[in-house]
């Protein structure tokens, strides 16, 4: 029924970066999530979600799956469910890019694409398309992304343990990009459970309601929410940043740049937060980063100055890094930054 050596979430690489922030002394590691199967962290959650649906018995062998996702899940699952012999339905909205849904197709996945609604609130107007379609297939399970205690589990197991491993311990701050939040409860519980010093920062999207966000329009799939899902009532990061998308866009090309390092969205926006936590930190200081997803699905957005200019009506290339300020006293926490809208504590 199933290929063991092709099932499991691959252990990827933490590494240390060198060149991405030259000019501040901090030590810098990149968890490489981008190498697993299906090109994201969501291999780990796909693979923790499906386990728990089987070893319940919601699942049974040949189900179905319906999910709603904005890209890097459905393609998780798809995978997933051909090497384990069931079938997956995907419910997306306009903001999927097409690479995204090739890639869902190419693995045998339907694709249900939901309008936008008036309200403009695409997750929502998918979570109700899920609900429909488990009734018109009767026997099939939603994986339950934004619920399900599966997601958290699966990167308390995994993701944590593997970042400790990798970079040697003792971490100061582990930023991680929001979405349904399991990845960063997860860490989250390690941390608290292990009772380490690390502060966990989570990078948001300008447009997300998650931690007292506003919503509004968001072009750029993978990050952030319109709609709070149930893990994030458990989420307490130490900091939350919201980034606007040409910061996303502009931290995906200078990863690209000084690391050779092409990722998603998502891990732009965490480059980005860096950029601002970075000058206001004690040198020295130890940080790690997800690279959650591979960049190939944004060769036609986030890495084409055209449809950047056109869509965000801003210059694709990274900004100057920012220089270390110069010493007047003790150096200070993030949390303390001249501007408090940059920042906010949750």
């Amino acid at each position: 029924m199933s290929s063991s050596e092709t099932l499991h979430p691959f252990v990827t690489p933490t590494v240390q970066v060198s060149r991405l922030f030259e000019s501040h002394d901090a030590q810098i590691y990149a968890k490489l999530d981008l190498l697993q199967l299906s090109g994201s962290t969501k291999e780990r959650t796909a693979n923790g979600l499906i386990e728990e649906l089987l070893s319940s018995g919601q699942l049974v062998p040949g189900g179905m799956i319906i999910e709603s996702t904005s890209g890097n899940l459905g393609i998780a699952l798809a995978r997933q469910c051909v090497v384990r012999g069931l079938r997956f339905t995907a419910v997306v909205d306009e903001n999927a890019n097409t690479v995204a849904l090739e890639l869902m197709r190419a693995y045998g996945a339907t694709v249900d694409l939901v309008e936008t609604p008036a309200d403009g609130n695409k997750l929502a107007a998918r979570r109700r398309r899920v609900r429909e379609l488990l009734v018109a297939h009767p026997g099939s399970v939603t994986s339950n992304q934004y619920g399900s205690p599966a997601n958290p589990r699966a990167h308390f197991e995994s993701t944590m343990p593997e970042i400790i491993a990798g970079s040697g311990g003792n971490l100061d701050y582990l930023f991680i990009a929001t979405s349904t939040t399991g990845t960063l409860l997860g860490c989250q519980n390690y941390i608290r459970e292990h009772e380490l010093d690390t502060k966990i920062v989570a990078v948001d999207s300008v447009g997300s309601v998650l931690f007292g966000g506003q919503s509004g329009i968001r072009r750029l799939p993978g990050l952030g929410a319109g709609v709070v899902p149930e893990l994030a009532a458990g989420a307490e990061p130490d900091l939350v940043f919201a980034m606007e998308e040409i910061e996303m866009v502009r931290g995906c090309r200078l990863l690209a740049r000084r690391e050779g390092i092409l990722a998603g969205a998502s891990t732009g926006a965490i480059v980005a937060a860096m950029g601002k936590v970075l000058p206001d930190l004690e040198p020295g200081k130890r940080i790690a980063f997800m690279v959650h997803d591979t960049g190939v699905p944004y060769l036609e957005t986030v890495y084409n100055d055209a449809w950047v200019r056109a869509t965000l009506n801003a210059d694709p290339e990274p900004e100057p890094e920012p220089q270390p300020k110069p010493e007047s006293g003790p150096a200070t926490e993030p949390g303390q930054a001249a501007n408090p809208e940059e920042v906010t504590a949750s």
